[in-house]
């Protein structure tokens, strides 16, 4: 699993952003961050796959495990190398996801949607207004626990200004992500970890359900309804 040398490498390769100096010391980055990443994420098939037996959970880059590469053709921002690492299990491009993430100062968890389209969000929010029994049991179940928090920009103005606060919370995103954040990296050096972030996601599955059921509901809606 993870150590200190993998938090290390992640520091110094991004403090140094040299492709050089990271060709030099690729066998680390092998070693200490690339195969426990692949690691946790054979570990964490399992329970994934109990949630939804159609995430993707092939443990390579590119798959489930983020490039260390920093995608730059379209920031102004040119370094080259991010000191985060994540784990990101989904069906395919555009779908929710559960993933996990680390970088030299914390971790990361939860479920939801990196940059949820215009059309998820209207479909989402046209299921919250109809008090959809998926949409209630998520909802329910997000309000029970106090692990994760809803994440993602809001609108300026509530277009729902007469609905209840929990409920205008899900309404007024333009994406929506549920969270856990620590700064305790000594989680990561632990055996115990995939069983711990296991039962996270299985914590997030009735959100997860709700997401796919917006999904399957998306593509039943008329063009341009």
């Amino acid at each position: 699993m993870f150590s200190q040398k993998t938090l290390d490498f992640l520091f110094e390769n991004r403090l140094r952003d040299d492709k050089g100096w990271f060709t030099e010391h690729k066998s680390t980055y092998n070693e200490h961050v690339l195969l426990p990443l692949k690691e946790l994420a054979t570990a964490l098939t399992p329970a994934v796959s109990a949630i939804d037996d159609r995430i993707v959970t092939t443990p390579g880059v590119g798959k489930t495990i983020s490039r260390i590469y920093r995608d730059t053709r379209f920031s102004r921002d040119k370094t080259i190398f991010r000191d985060e690492m994540w784990l990101s299990f989904k069906r395919e491009k555009g779908y929710p996801e559960f993933f996990f993430a680390l970088w030299p100062g914390g971790l990361s968890l939860g479920c939801g949607y990196y940059c949820a389209p215009a059309e998820t969000m209207e479909t989402m929010r046209e299921l919250i207004l109809q008090r959809d029994p998926v949409f209630m049991r998520a909802c329910a179940d997000y309000e029970a626990q106090q692990t994760f928090a809803m994440e993602g920009e809001r609108y300026k103005r509530s277009k729902y200004p007469d609905q209840p606060e929990h409920i205008r919370s899900w309404l007024d995103r333009k994406t929506i992500c549920f969270t856990a954040e620590s700064a305790d990296v000594s989680q990561l050096f632990s055996d115990a970890l995939p069983q711990a972030v296991g039962k996270q996601f299985e914590r997030l599955a009735s959100i997860y359900r709700f997401f796919l059921h917006v999904e399957e509901r998306k593509w039943k809606r008329p063009c341009g309804g």
